[in-house]
């Protein structure tokens, strides 16, 4: 099994260092939800919801927001330049080291 280190930073402010695998086709929605931090991925992880929004802290490259991903942010409330929904970050060993920062609700 591949692993990476990662950091989810809750809504308190403590940082969770997590060892998220590489090798299943987990995203950060999941990998928060498996680690039972408050993210609701409502929607199964389809990004139509903004449950996991969070924001991406480290200076890691992600791939290019999809327009789905543009619209649920557009919907979504302190969307900000780092604002990405957890379910769009695939884990993968490019992003050992990933601090993200989860986005406060409502």
């Amino acid at each position: 099994m591949s692993m990476i280190k990662v950091t989810v930073v809750d809504r308190e402010g403590v940082a969770h260092e997590l060892d998220a695998p590489t090798d299943m086709g987990m995203n950060m929605m999941e990998l928060c939800k498996s680690a039972e931090l408050p993210v609701e991925g409502t929607c199964g992880g389809m990004a139509m919801c903004a449950s996991c929004h969070m924001y991406v802290t480290s200076d890691h490259v992600l791939p290019e927001k999809s327009d789905d991903e543009e619209d649920m942010l557009d919907e979504a409330f302190h969307v900000n330049d780092e604002s990405r929904l957890g379910c769009q970050i695939h884990l993968a060993d490019a992003l050992e080291g990933l601090v993200v920062k989860l986005a406060p609700v409502g």
